[in-house]
């Protein structure tokens, strides 16, 4: 019985060192050989060399010269990435559907120059609470209010994001899509800050 539990228990370390040392050590060295930037998180620097936010997550603009990204669910202050996770409301739940009215009032509010109808993605969470994209139409809709906070023309407003889109992963994976701290930093640089 000693015997077997001394072999166990070296086939138990072994595994150990193998899967929870020697396996994870070799994953993230090759990250960082080949990959060094997604290895860190993806980080987006400013003119500054400031490191501003990731690419893979999200971040509040409420300034009227940015675009502004999906609502988010995670956090009480929302797009806190310590707490991911999508709001967990149903199609039948008031408090989804008051927050859904609050949001498209204050997005009809706050771009009074746009008479189409709200992109659904400016209305609704993304599953994480902290998708950092925008679909092309989300991202469209709101140049007329950049353009004017920014005063510039509303044309150079939009080729900047047609200049951000990005197509589907692959040429059919996922929805083409905009990354909403990517284009607000390239805003900035063309126009330089409001």
């Amino acid at each position: 019985m000693l015997r077997t539990f001394a072999t166990a228990f070296r086939v138990t370390c072994f595994t150990l060192l193998l899967t929870g040392v020697a396996y994870p050590l070799l994953v993230t060295g090759l990250a960082q050989l080949f990959f060094p930037g997604k290895a860190n998180g993806s980080l987006v620097k400013d003119d500054r060399g400031q490191v501003v936010g990731s690419e893979l997550i999200g971040q509040r603009f409420s300034h009227p010269a940015y675009f502004q990204p999906r609502p988010s669910a995670a956090g009480e202050i929302s797009y806190d990435a310590t707490s991911s996770g999508g709001s967990n409301l149903g199609a039948t739940s008031q408090k989804l559907r008051d927050r859904v009215i609050s949001d498209l009032e204050r997005l009809k509010k706050e771009n009074p120059e746009v008479a189409s109808q709200v992109p659904s993605d400016l209305l609704t969470a993304s599953a994480s609470g902290l998708d950092p994209h925008l679909s092309p139409e989300g991202a469209l809709w709101q140049a007329p209010r950049v353009a004017k906070a920014r005063r510039v023309a509303p044309e150079r407003i939009e080729a900047v994001v047609r200049t951000y889109m990005e197509g589907r992963d692959l040429g059919f994976l996922g929805e083409p899509r905009v990354n909403v701290l990517l284009l607000n930093l390239a805003l900035d640089r063309q126009f330089g800050r409001p």
